[in-house]
């Protein structure tokens, strides 16, 4: 790599000298070749192995962990108590995926015996399961410097796949990115990971990026960022000779209804305007549209959520160009006929958080007060009638979360408004908060689109690695030659679906 010189925001909303990491065209082609030769190698690499690397991984994520707050309380701005989380969270997270890739039930192995007894065509012998697509370009993202960055859950979801994986590093925290890329490059290593089986790059502008998802050797991409972003690389996969799938995380408003006998509860305010102000905001389930009723209780709601609000300091965003475009937004809506703002002071060079109120009249007028405002600010709509709220969610875009606050006796009647909640998000909450996603096997962060663009996968828990392997069969090949996961023995221990039913056990001959 070169440094050149470069003056990022350092989230303090002043020029901040760094040297900034650019990788030349010569080490570009050989990272992206060394990935391909990897491909196989670690392809074949046992789950055995696979999770001591990730578990290596793990190891010396904690142990830069002091290195990777500092850096990233530099170059980002955010709280060294919200980094540091983000570090223990990275870590889990690729423990998280050691032990995922070592149980293996993740390769969905099915296997339908032969019959060659049966008439009138006998039954061959079919066996599938999920094998890896080769390497994975992976982006980083500018809100979480870590835990969806170089380390992050797309990497570790695609190294436990079996998949080489290339990071795109994000600009704007490439001193983190860089520390990081060394703690993986260390733990393959020392687990004896073929050459390549993890790769960074670095660079400002879009022409890398391009350049990575058009490469060849690349099979998938991982993306967290911008709806622009995400269409103009989608388009660039779409666009080559061969396309492949590009896996964005994009623009979501994460909508959050409230009736009116929710709306009374202790707490509801701090939480809310917590979740709404939290990171400045820069949380990609953080709620921008607050749906909350009209009348007193509404009116007690919204006026402590406001002065919540209003105590929250004004900020710097993570860049430049994220607290200009919020800036900007603000200004655009609140120009707009019957909008009321409820914001703390602040300084034209701060990110002020605000609550937008506006009635749902006026917000089915304005579609601009649907779309996400990335940054501290939530629309604020007063609904007179909940069987009015149906037929405006189902309107939204597609989102990532949708939350319903409501007594559950209230829940039978509100069935037409649960399934509209439901079908426009990936994940929908009752009596939480959007903001925080937890790492697990059941956990679902995705949503049809334009949350995303593949509203059928999630970019965080087990069901991740999905989106970096294909369906493989195998017909009638001699046990010897078949993947583990397929042999009669059962020699991983996996649970299978052997002619329709699911069992650990090993085969004896033919049904």
């Amino acid at each position: 790599m070169t440094r050149a010189p470069h003056s990022g925001n350092g989230g303090m909303g002043t020029a901040l000298p760094r040297a900034f990491l650019v990788t030349t065209p010569e080490e570009f082609r050989q990272t992206l070749d060394r990935a391909e030769q990897a491909a196989r190698p670690y392809a074949a690499v046992s789950s055995q192995r696979r999770s001591e690397f990730l578990q290596a991984a793990a190891r010396a994520v904690r142990q830069a962990g002091s290195a990777l707050v500092s850096a990233a309380m530099r170059e980002t701005g955010l709280t060294e108590a919200r980094l540091t989380g983000e570090v223990e969270r990275t870590a889990s997270q690729l423990e998280f995926f050691a032990r995922t890739v070592l149980e293996g039930s993740w390769v969905d192995a099915r296997i339908d015996r032969a019959r060659p007894d049966r008439t009138p065509v006998p039954k061959p012998d079919v066996r599938s399961m999920r094998v890896p697509l080769g390497v994975v370009a992976v982006f980083g993202a500018s809100n979480f410097p870590l835990a969806f960055s170089t380390a992050g859950g797309d990497t570790a979801s695609a190294l436990a796949a079996g998949c080489p994986v290339v990071v795109k590093a994000h600009p704007a925290h490439p001193e983190t990115a860089l520390l990081a890329a060394e703690a993986l490059e260390h733990a393959a290593h020392e687990t004896g990971m073929p050459e390549g089986t993890f790769g960074i790059v670095f660079g400002e502008g879009p022409h890398l990026g391009q350049e990575l998802v058009k490469h060849p050797a690349v099979r998938a991409v991982g993306f967290t960022g911008s709806r622009a972003g995400g269409l103009a690389l989608e388009q660039v996969a779409r666009a080559r000779p061969v396309p492949i799938p590009v896996y964005a995380e994009m623009s979501s408003v994460n909508p959050v209804v409230i009736t009116s006998r929710a709306a009374r509860r202790e707490g509801l305010p701090r939480g809310l305007a917590a979740s709404i102000t939290g990171s400045g905001g820069q949380l990609c389930t953080q709620p921008g549209l607050v749906f909350i009723p009209a009348g007193a209780d509404g009116d007690a709601l919204l006026g402590a959520v406001a002065e919540q609000v209003r105590q929250a300091e004004p900020c710097a965003l993570l860049t430049p160009a994220i607290q200009d475009a919020y800036l900007q937004g603000i200004q655009r809506v609140t120009t707009l006929p019957g909008v009321h703002v409820h914001a703390a002071a602040g300084g034209p060079a701060l990110a002020t958080p605000a609550v937008i109120e506006v009635t749902l009249e006026d917000f089915q007028r304005h579609p601009a007060l649907s779309q996400e405002n990335f940054g501290p600010s939530s629309v604020a709509v007063r609904y007179r009638h909940v069987d009015d709220l149906p037929e405006v969610i189902t309107r939204l875009e597609g989102q990532l979360t949708a939350t319903l606050h409501a007594d559950p006796d209230e829940l039978p009647d509100l069935t037409a408004l649960c399934q509209a909640l439901i079908d426009r998000a990936g994940r929908f909450v009752f009596n939480g908060y959007p903001t925080g996603v937890e790492v697990g096997a059941a956990m679902v962060h995705g949503g049809p689109y334009p949350a995303t663009t593949d509203g059928v996968t999630t970019s965080v828990g087990s069901h991740a690695m999905h989106r970096f392997t294909r369906l493989m069969a195998y017909q009638n090949l001699p046990d010897a030659a078949l993947p583990a996961a397929l042999q009669d023995a059962n020699p991983l221990h996996l649970w299978r679906q052997v002619d329709g039913e699911w069992t650990n056990k090993g085969l004896t001959p033919g049904p």
